[in-house]
């Protein structure tokens, strides 16, 4: 891979490593739902030109897949991260989606799944539950849980994600956006009651952090994510992007004041280490096809 290539792998990793900041930022005012229906239709004006009608037979797989990869994770993740006090547990917690994938891609796929993928699997899982039985954690138990029921859903929509043919990465962001928009009307009114008093009251960085998380961390970054899968294996990319909770973890700690405990680091280590094992045997089989 070229030096320019790893560049742009380590702009995608900050880009999405600062969106949990940002929208952490913008979740001081607005409430989750609400801060995910404007994200979604900030993308949908956006991507609005690059929308392409889908291939015959895929339109109901893209609906559950827009769905559980868009309106559905982004909302409970952002609602784990609204009631966090931390971003730093959030950003870890969220790549549990990683060996949930592998899990869900066996039981409703029947990959293989070796006995080294089955050992990672079960050390990322570990870290999950030393990360809950922390006691900063444990604390805040309800935002954890949101965040990995968030995670469940990008696991489940990534693996039905498969599927789907001949539609390039904007076309189908854009299509998440317009399916999720109408979906997020109601739960957002239904739940969270918002009004125009409370968009006014709005700040420039409660702003910043929607516009941030709608245009820095999905359009630039996953665009730069899509044109190197396009150039690359995939199994090839993934290892690096685990540079983002890292500096997620990192932007936590100087920018949000996040302050590290033992459980939370040991947990960490342990998510890391089981998906970078499983990054590195999809590598590996990639290497041998």
């Amino acid at each position: 891979m070229p030096a320019s290539h790893l560049l742009l792998i380590l702009a995608a990793c900050l880009a999405w490593a600062f969106n949990f900041v940002a929208s952490a930022m913008g979740l001081l005012h607005f409430p989750p739902f609400l801060f995910t229906l404007i994200r979604f239709s900030l993308v949908m004006v956006v991507l609005l030109p690059f929308l392409k009608r889908p291939p015959p037979g895929q339109w109901w797989r893209l609906v559950a897949v827009a769905l559980l990869t868009g309106a559905l994770h982004f909302g409970f993740n952002f609602w784990g991260l609204k009631i966090s006090d931390d971003v730093s547990s959030v950003a870890i917690l969220v790549q549990a989606y990683i060996p949930m994938s592998a899990v869900l891609a066996a039981l409703l796929l029947g990959e293989q799944v070796g006995w080294r993928s089955v050992v990672a699997i079960s050390v990322a899982f570990s870290g999950v539950l030393v990360m809950g039985f922390d006691p900063k954690v444990f604390a805040q138990l309800d935002s954890g849980l949101l965040v990995l029921l968030g995670a469940f859903f990008l696991a489940l929509g990534t693996v039905l994600m498969r599927g789907i043919k001949g539609m390039d990465p904007f076309s189908y962001q854009a299509w998440s956006a317009l399916i999720s928009v109408p979906f997020l009307i109601p739960i957002t009114w239904l739940l969270e009651r918002p009004s125009l008093e409370l968009l006014a009251a709005a700040d420039w960085h409660h702003w910043g952090g929607v516009v941030y998380s709608a245009l820095g961390a999905s359009i630039v970054g996953h665009g730069i994510y899509f044109f190197l899968i396009q150039r690359h294996p995939v199994a090839y990319v993934t290892p690096y992007l685990l540079l983002t909770p890292m500096f997620a973890v990192l932007l936590g700690v100087v920018l949000w004041g996040d302050r590290l405990s033992w459980g939370l680091v040991a947990g960490g280590v342990l998510i890391m280490g089981g998906i970078l094992t499983l990054s590195l045997r999809a590598k590996a089989r990639a290497a041998a096809e």
